[in-house]
């Protein structure tokens, strides 16, 4: 015979129940977006994947305000929480799930496809974190549970709807950040990566030239303190010696380091201001470009790595800015090796550095020599000079 259930107590049960499936709800949209294939195409769709995630983010939002409030204040109401849940899963967290399939690499790109699901499983997480805190006994949560403050209560329901707050508003961000937004952060980034390489690799050569002038200052002083030298070093003293034997130029120079350096300087440089054209003339206008426009085209992605496209072939401007964006980064990666080069006074490493660091230079001019609409400009112009071919 199946047990009584009192009608006072139905609220509960239904709402026992209603928590546990959206918690099935959210294994199934985080599990539909873990097997979802980096090279799956999405259905034809008018609709923009970044917009609908802004909309559902901001619906979860304000659900999840509603949600705190129930559980803290009372009367303790289990019928409205049960029809807040109901709302946010008839809704808002399957809206997510379809934005993670329409966002597809081909159209909006690899990062852009990347940084909105890392977004969405965000607001899955702390959603779930959210439900977790909601009373099925039926009493309001306690100050302790509120604020956290007891020992077994976790961080308490105000901090985890604070911090599902932030990741509604970081996914629902992506809509005024549109691909440009996400591609020139990625790009600014890497250019002040190479910037503080140029910086200190200056400053390495710098001390060269200071370590040749304390030598010449050494030779002609007078040293008659000689029971000086015979005092050990103290443990700080060693210390700074280990972090400070970096090598430097020797005076006489035989390998011809130097001239390698400032011609690398000058080359790098150069470089740094091909980062910030392509940033300005390339990804800055991406945010002009409309769906179809960004749908144009061919995106060769297979096992989730990218491939050269087929001779004569469109190359979708999703393509272009993946490419472009890998081969910034390893950029930033090969100054990195060249600066070592120059550290370890290793010639063979310096020359082979400076080649692959100023080859991999051309690979993006080349990719983004023309606008999106495959015309010239301005920069097309600027990256076909005498001077920045010197690579």
């Amino acid at each position: 015979m199946a047990p009584v259930i009192e009608k006072s107590e139905e609220p509960l049960v239904v709402l026992g129940s209603t928590v546990k499936t959206i918690s099935a709800l959210l294994d199934q949209l985080e599990t539909a977006i873990k097997a979802s294939p980096a090279t799956q195409k999405p259905p034809a769709s008018d609709v923009n994947a970044l917009f609908l995630v802004h909309d559902a983010a901001k619906l979860i939002r304000a659900h999840s305000t509603k949600l705190s409030l129930l559980i803290i204040n009372t009367p303790f109401t289990p019928s409205a929480i049960i029809k807040v849940l109901r709302e946010v899963a008839a809704g808002p967290l399957p809206s997510l799930g379809t934005a993670v399939e329409l966002c597809g690499a081909h159209v909006y790109s690899d990062i852009m496809q990347g940084e909105l699901q890392w977004r969405v499983r965000k607001v899955f997480s702390e959603f779930r974190v959210l439900l977790k805190e909601i009373p099925l006994d039926g009493k309001v949560l306690t100050d302790d549970q509120k604020r956290g403050t007891g020992k077994t209560v976790g961080k308490g329901s105000l901090a985890s709807t604070g911090v599902l707050w932030q990741a509604c508003d970081d996914l629902a961000e992506l809509k005024n950040l549109g691909i440009a937004g996400i591609v020139v952060q990625k790009a600014e980034q890497y250019r002040d990566t190479l910037k503080d390489a140029i910086e200190e690799l200056q400053e390495w050569g710098n001390e060269s030239d200071d370590e040749d002038e304390d030598e010449d200052e050494d030779e002609d002083a007078n040293t008659d303190d000689e029971a000086d030298d015979a005092i050990p070093n103290t443990a700080q003293d060693e210390i700074d010696d280990f972090f400070g034997s970096t090598m430097h130029i020797p005076k006489d120079d035989p390998n011809k380091i130097r001239p390698r350096l400032e011609l690398s300087l000058r080359r790098l440089k150069l470089v740094a201001v091909m980062f910030t054209a392509v940033v300005k003339r390339r990804f800055k206008t991406l945010s002009s470009l409309s769906l179809p426009e960004l749908s144009t085209g061919d995106y060769p992605l297979t096992d989730g790595k990218l491939t050269p496209p087929k001779p004569g072939s469109v190359i979708a401007p999703a393509y272009r800015v993946d490419a472009s964006v890998d081969i910034l980064r390893t950029i930033t990666e090969l100054v990195d090796n060249l600066a070592t080069a120059f550290y370890d006074l290793d010639t063979e490493a310096i020359v082979d550095g400076m080649d692959q660091c100023f080859s991999t230079s051309l690979r993006v001019t080349e990719l983004l020599s023309q606008d999106w609409a495959g015309k010239d400009d301005a920069f097309t112009t600027w990256v076909s000079t005498e001077n920045f071919r010197v690579f």
